[in-house]
């Protein structure tokens, strides 16, 4: 099946030497071409350039893009999107001034979504979350990595990843799983969580992976959830059986989980509210990501990650939605190009690159995704007319995606 892809505004995000991810001061550049064209050949991007250049040739199908851009997909680096129910009694208590502990104290936040896995079927599971993956790929997302965690026992968390399995199968998105077991603590381990970090190790890591479930390995590692001693047990056990670490850090307070994410070579260390010198410092150093999420900073009124400061020291930043029920109820990664531009101060190219070729790295798959690359995989999405790539992040209001292709195919 050879696809053509004519008269294109703009084809954004195009690399003739693909990179896996972009660092720094790099972040504000972003190549174009203007008046483009672009070929698939079954699954896999074969060519593009200006249509100046087009050689005349046949194809099964033609697509006319006038006046409309073309963008490689989104690469959500970070969601939760397999749950059962929505939690909006809880926002409204965040509105009325109670603090994320306070709630979580009640029985709410995590405890309150592991409830409702641990009663849904696996069925039902699945069928809410493929609807969630439908939805994100119309705004024009094209691969999804999706956490366990709100199981809270070895059966639930185990339910969860297999619920997740079958979303790799069933949709066309690319889809990473990752083992989350350590997200928040049960109730009756409080006090005593470090039995419940041995439940994690002798039972869903070994269980996990006897299945095949799991591509990553996760912990919540900050103040009030658990601590470096903890994630590191956690993270050399899951090393045992080859998962490599993503890492939830310094949502919360400077927690020490960034360090931890370098000492053990996470793919990426998330959230990162409270980032200093220091872990900057140790960053800089290493091959892990920093993602930021700033659906989950709006939502619940925090402060802002340093992003500008982690750029102008040379750093590559990634972001991603957050989705899930209590902190970040959406997966739609146009509106987090906005937040990025008007929260973070990032320039749109900043906030592109860090929603595309970054974020594609943070889930291990900028080699194949995150930027219109020959041999990449044909995963596109065509825009409603727009003036300019800018308008992006500008129009926060409105899905821009006409149409998304996903490995060469319409979904």
């Amino acid at each position: 099946m050879r696809i053509l892809v004519k008269n294109i505004k703009e084809l954004v995000q195009v690399e003739r030497n693909p990179r896996l991810r972009v660092c720094g001061k790099d972040m504000a550049h972003l190549d174009t071409i203007k008046n483009a064209y672009l070929i698939v050949e079954n699954d896999k991007i074969a060519e593009f350039g200006e249509m100046a250049q087009l050689k005349e040739q046949t194809f099964d199908q033609e697509v006319d893009a006038t006046d409309r851009m073309v963008f490689p997909t989104f690469c959500d680096s970070h969601t939760h999107l397999v749950y059962a129910g929505s939690r909006e009694i809880e926002y409204i208590d965040k509105i009325r001034g109670l603090s994320y502990d306070e709630i979580a104290k009640r029985g709410g936040g995590i405890l309150n979504s592991a409830k409702r896995v641990q009663e849904a079927s696996e069925d039902q599971l699945f069928e809410d979350a493929l609807r969630r993956l439908e939805q994100m790929a119309a705004y024009g997302t094209g691969a999804v990595e999706i956490k366990s965690g709100y199981g809270m026992t070895t059966e639930a968390e185990m339910k969860m990843l297999r619920v997740i399995r079958r979303l790799k199968e069933a949709s066309p998105l690319t889809v990473k799983s990752t083992l989350l077991g350590a997200h928040g603590i049960p109730m009756e381990y409080r006090g005593r969580q470090d039995k419940f970090v041995d439940k994690v190790i002798e039972e869903m890591i070994p269980q996990a992976a006897a299945e095949g479930l799991a591509d990553y390995i996760d912990v919540f590692c900050d103040a009030g959830f658990f601590t470096c001693e903890d994630t590191e047990r956690m993270l050399e056990a899951g090393a045992k059986y080859g998962m490599r670490p993503k890492i939830h850090a310094n949502e919360m307070a400077c927690s020490g989980g960034i360090q931890v994410a370098v000492k053990y070579n996470a793919l990426s260390c998330d959230h990162l509210e409270f980032t200093g010198d220091a872990e900057i410092e140790c960053l800089l150093h290493s091959e892990t990501m920093p993602t930021v999420l700033p659906g989950a900073a709006f939502f619940l009124n925090m402060q802002h990650a340093p992003v500008r400061k982690m750029m102008d020291a040379g750093l590559p930043v990634a972001m991603a939605s957050d989705f899930n029920p209590g902190s970040s109820p959406s997966g739609n990664m146009q509106l987090i190009v906005s937040f990025a531009c008007v929260n973070y101060r990032m320039l749109p190219e900043e906030a592109i690159n860090a929603t595309t070729i970054n974020s594609g790295y943070a889930m291990g798959v900028s080699d194949r995704l995150g930027s219109i690359a020959v041999g990449k995989q044909a995963s596109f999405f065509i825009t409603k007319p727009i003036p300019t790539f800018e308008y992006m992040p500008y129009s926060y209001g409105e899905n821009k995606v006409d149409v998304t292709f996903i490995d060469g195919k319409v979904v």
